[in-house]
């Protein structure tokens, strides 16, 4: 099993952070990375099964959303080359925000495990996603 993991620390508070990552159809805090998110289906963002295409090439379902503990899993199923259906299964992201109480910042993490015949492949495609995303989201929060 393949994994992805990066995370980061904001100057903000975890429910302004969650607050900006909870909606799975908006993703208007990190436009430069992604520049289309389409709606797919009648399923609101907050419902599982919620369904969205990111950039015209990741076709992502919603499988849970926490609110209490500030966390949302989803599926990618079907994207460019190494997260294609025929290259990847069981694809599954996981996004988390949680407070570092010492200092009144927030932790977010970005990960994800897949079945892949070629891991590295799948995490040099989907690590330095993740970690733009993370960074775009430190800058619209801490702007």
């Amino acid at each position: 099993m393949g994994n992805c993991y990066n995370s980061i620390v904001i100057n903000t508070d975890p429910e302004e952070a969650w607050n900006a990552l909870r909606n799975f159809h908006d993703m208007s805090w990190a436009s430069e990375i992604i520049t289309s998110v389409v709606k797919v289906g009648d399923k609101q963002s907050d419902e599982i099964g919620a369904k969205r295409i990111l950039n015209n090439a990741f076709h992502e379902s919603l499988l849970e959303l926490d609110d209490p503990s500030m966390s949302f899993e989803y599926s990618i199923d079907d994207g460019p080359g190494p997260v294609s259906k025929d290259a990847v299964s069981d694809y599954i992201g996981r996004v988390r925000v949680a407070p570092v109480t010492a200092n009144g910042q927030t932790f977010v993490e970005w990960s994800s495990n897949y079945q892949s015949p070629d891991d590295s492949s799948v995490g040099e495609l989907c690590n330095p996603i993740y970690q733009a995303l993370l960074q775009a989201l430190k800058a619209h929060l801490e702007s």
